[in-house]
């Protein structure tokens, strides 16, 4: 028995690209500036913080990051979601560079692997991001900035 090794639709990640580079640009007024940070909460225990880490004319990148009352700095990574993206300023698409402090995810993966990332990983990871944007902007409460 053969396993077919798994090819992403490019079609269908370009698209997942391109929402989430207009959900990133409703959250922030200003994505050009470095070391600007906002901060949002969706209700009195959960809160959001986009960091503008690099800005430049045709890329920014972007460090995502989820708060919750009660998580203290003691907790376990996985407790503490957080994502890298990058915008395309010129093709309009945000890419998740990074997720949970693992970087430079691959297209595909063969199956099982040492760290059992799933076989479309990266496009999985680019879904993630878009829920969680959309469940941003469907609860956020209030937006504040400051430079960090």
């Amino acid at each position: 028995m053969t396993k077919t090794r798994y090819v992403p639709k490019l079609a269908d990640m370009h698209k997942v690209c391109e929402h989430n580079y207009a959900r990133v640009l409703s959250l922030l007024p200003d994505c050009d500036t470095e070391s600007l940070s906002y901060q949002f909460q969706v209700n009195k225990n959960l809160h959001y913080q986009l960091k503008i880490i690099d800005s430049s004319r045709y890329t920014s990148t972007i460090e995502m990051s989820q708060r919750s009352a009660g998580i203290d700095d003691t907790s376990p990574d996985y407790l503490k979601p957080v994502v890298v993206l990058r915008l395309y300023h010129d093709a309009q698409m945000a890419e998740v560079m990074s997720a949970q402090h693992v970087g430079a995810l691959k297209p595909s993966y063969a199956y099982p692997n040492n760290k059992m990332y799933q076989r479309n990983e990266k496009e999985m990871v680019n879904q993630f991001l878009a829920e969680w944007l959309q469940f941003c902007l469907d609860h956020c409460k209030q937006l504040q900035s400051s430079g960090v």
